[in-house]
């Protein structure tokens, strides 16, 4: 049965409102959420949300979040498990309707539209807003096929020889064609994981998607194929607004140019990588980063 999904249009602001909110975290630690620290806007935004809620029946675990996503940038999400980051990201691109009992709230807006508005395709908004899971899960198919899938399903290809350079385009793309030109009739599932996580970003970009949302993507590989999706992704927003969900501190330093720190369902602080990881303004993300929690 398909979730209702709740939606609300409200005033769009630069600014997070100040506020004053006690919150009481499972630790029986409070902390005074004031408001977001730090600009949530972007320069030349992509994607735009404001007052997002979202609720898990009658547990709320996104609070009145606002932020913007800038065209061609990277920008991490970072906090310590269960803080509502892979959650809001799932927001973006709708995937949270396919959970029964979640509700979201707030204005999410792709290229000025809201994504949630009657007539939108949500075939067509993943299509448009691709998304790369934490765990490889290429289709049982071959390594040409998991990559063509979309193309087809989408009719972005008019003949075979059409199909065939977007699939070989979207390999390269991804770093993986060198190895696998060879054996592109082989099952996706045969790849190392490494490969088939660039396997994976190969079949999302192969959709020209404006934006790819990765929920720790590196997290089930080694450091090895870990550097190799780093570089991927700093070469891949030349062309797309890259949104990443990481537990680690190091790769969010590595590849974004901007960081959102969230707390208990509550985005702290948002600002340029730089400044978040060498001089943060709130003091829980000192402590968060500084590892006094965690």
């Amino acid at each position: 049965m398909q979730k209702s999904v709740s939606i609300e249009q409200p005033v769009m602001d630069n600014m997070q409102p100040a506020k004053s909110i006690m919150v009481q975290s499972s630790k029986d630690t409070d902390f005074e959420f004031t408001g977001t620290v730090g600009n949530i806007a972007a320069a030349n935004p992509r994607m735009v949300t404001r007052n997002v809620d979202v609720f898990y029946g009658e547990k709320q675990a996104i609070f009145d979040v606002s932020l913007d996503i800038g065209t061609n940038e990277v920008i991490a999400m970072i906090g310590p498990s269960g803080c509502g980051k892979s959650t809001f990201i799932r927001c973006l691109n709708r995937m949270n309707d396919t959970i029964e009992s979640c509700k979201v709230s707030g204005e999410i807006r792709l290229d000025d539209k809201s994504i949630y508005r009657k007539k939108q395709d949500v075939v067509q908004l993943r299509a448009r807003v691709g998304m790369v899971f934490q765990k490889p899960n290429p289709f049982p198919k071959s390594v040409y096929d998991n990559v063509a899938y979309g193309v087809r399903i989408h009719g972005l290809a008019s003949n075979k020889m059409e199909l065939e350079e977007i699939v070989v385009s979207s390999l390269r793309r991804a770093g993986l064609w060198d190895e696998v030109k060879d054996r592109l009739d082989a099952p996706g599932t045969s790849l190392s994981g490494g490969q088939q996580q660039r396997l994976c970003i190969a079949r999302t970009i192969a959709v020209n998607p404006e934006v790819i949302l990765m929920d720790e993507p590196c997290s089930a590989l080694d450091p090895i194929a870990t550097a190799r999706i780093e570089e991927l992704i700093d070469e891949l927003r030349e062309n797309y607004t890259i949104a990443i969900v990481t537990h680690s501190m190091q790769q969010a330093a590595r590849v974004s140019q901007r960081t959102a720190y969230f707390h208990l369902g509550y985005l702290v602080e948002v600002g340029e990588t730089s400044q978040v990881f060498t001089n943060p303004a709130h003091k829980l993300t000192e402590d968060y980063i500084t590892g006094r929690f965690g």
